[in-house]
């Protein structure tokens, strides 16, 4: 049994991340650099001294706090394991994979990569030692301000290694390159992490995928991933969560736009027994645009918790904010989310819409979208939405021969498709519709 959440003992704080483990980490990374190995000191320090969520807290309005536990899983234990190959990899110019932490599979390496003006795709312990000051200037440089700070301290503490994408100035890579992130055996803790950075007036498509080996398996998945986007840079993210069902997932998300910058960062939510997404995002020069788009397929009684900040730090930016869950069974769903327009952020143009359609009677969908502005000359618009398949169209389809289980497909594919259609890579649009029409199947 798991303890009480407000039962202030160490095993409550800690769980199965006790120091004796955060010790054993440490030694599997003492050859990375020393700046970093202190950051990682003062990191489980904040992670130990937390407090769990409480149900006073703000930040974790709606969500299920009694299934938050920290206990029964490990850290660092490498499971052998046969690894089938993403039908992204046939699409992608390089893939990088991770198992339990641990770097398994790389399609290409770095100095192939590098022939393409400079292109640096490697893993983060390769990074921190030979891009250290690269790293440290990005790296987990934004603050949590979401709401899980002890576990954005635990991710810091406990991460090992990850993918970190480098594009240097006026640079396009032509094809995405993707990371896949596995856990495997029951309890496998993971600490998935891509960094992605874009020079100024490069352009650049990464794909992220989070995987359990075996869907029966319990896991805890912690992960994150930075986006800096420089001067006229353009940055297209996606990311498919198809964790088991058993696993309880954390994932937080930070991108920081530059002038005149693009970034595009667009994640499929199907996997997890709890799940929450934090996305923070930065808009720190004139003409800087951020698109942030969401799709979950929610099933049986699987919960996903998201949470989002715009801020607008400069004048003329953009923002665009688009979430939509598809809810059956006796799943839940919350999304509370704020834009923030700073006193000097005139001209400002932001939108945010969280749209819920309800597949179930048993079904639960919590929205608070909300604004905070400073400035006087602003276009800001946010809003929620949560209806049933529109009866006249379910009709339509079936008066035309179309099965009751297919029209309903259909409907939803047409929902999706408005976040879907963002994507310009017309065979990663393709891969990502396959993958969530299966995951629809189940």
């Amino acid at each position: 049994m798991s303890p009480s959440l407000s039962t202030p003992t160490t095993a409550s704080l800690t769980g199965s991340f006790t120091r004796e483990a955060f010790a054993a980490h440490l030694e599997r990374v003492l050859h990375l650099p020393a700046w970093w190995l202190d950051r990682k000191r003062a990191a489980y320090e904040r992670f130990a001294s937390l407090s769990m969520p409480k149900r006073t807290n703000e930040g974790w309005r709606f969500s299920t706090l009694s299934t938050l536990t920290l206990d029964g899983f490990q850290v660092g234990r490498l499971i052998p394991t046969e690894l089938t190959v993403s039908p992204l990899s046939a699409i992608t110019a390089a893939s990088l994979t991770f198992v339990n932490n641990t770097l398994t599979l790389r399609t290409a390496t770095a100095a192939d990569i590098a022939a393409q003006h400079g292109i640096i795709f490697d893993t983060l312990q390769s990074a921190l030692l030979q891009h250290g000051d690269l790293i440290k200037a990005h790296l987990l440089a934004q603050p949590s301000k979401l709401g899980s700070d002890k576990f954005a301290a635990l991710h810091e503490a406990f991460l090992e290694d990850g993918a970190f994408v480098h594009v240097p100035k006026g640079v396009e890579a032509k094809l995405p390159v993707s990371v896949f992130h596995y856990a495997s055996g029951p309890g496998a803790a993971v600490f998935p992490h891509t960094l992605v950075i874009a020079e100024d007036n490069a352009k650049v498509t990464v794909a992220d995928f989070f995987r359990s080996k075996n869907d029966a398996d319990a896991h805890f998945a912690c992960g994150g991933n930075d986006l800096y986007v420089g001067h006229g840079a353009q940055v297209t993210y996606v990311a498919m969560q198809d964790w088991s069902r058993e696993t309880l997932s954390f994932q937080f998300n930070a991108t920081v736009a530059k002038r005149d910058a693009k970034v595009l960062s667009l994640n499929l939510h199907a996997g997890a027994r709890q799940a929450r997404h934090e996305s923070f995002s930065q808009l720190q020069a004139p003409g800087a645009h951020s698109e942030m788009l969401a799709l979950t397929i929610a099933h049986g009684t699987q919960e996903f918790d998201q949470r989002t900040l715009q801020i607008h730090q400069a004048p003329n930016t953009s923002s665009n904010l688009l979430y939509k869950n598809a809810l059956l069974d006796q799943s839940k769903t919350i999304f509370s989310g704020l834009i923030v327009v700073d006193p000097d952020a005139q001209k400002t143009d932001a939108y945010q819409s969280n749209r819920n359609l309800m597949l179930s009677d048993e079904a639960e969908a919590n929205s608070l979208p909300g604004l905070e502005i400073q400035a006087n000359d602003v276009r800001c618009t946010h809003g929620a939405t949560s209806a049933r398949i529109d009866a006249e169209q379910e009709f339509y389809l079936k008066a035309r021969g179309i099965k009751p289980a297919q029209a309903q497909e259909l409907l939803v594919f047409g929902f999706f498709e408005e976040v879907l259609g963002k994507i310009e890579n017309e065979q990663l649009h393709d891969t990502l519709s396959e993958i969530i029409r299966e995951k629809f199947k189940q």
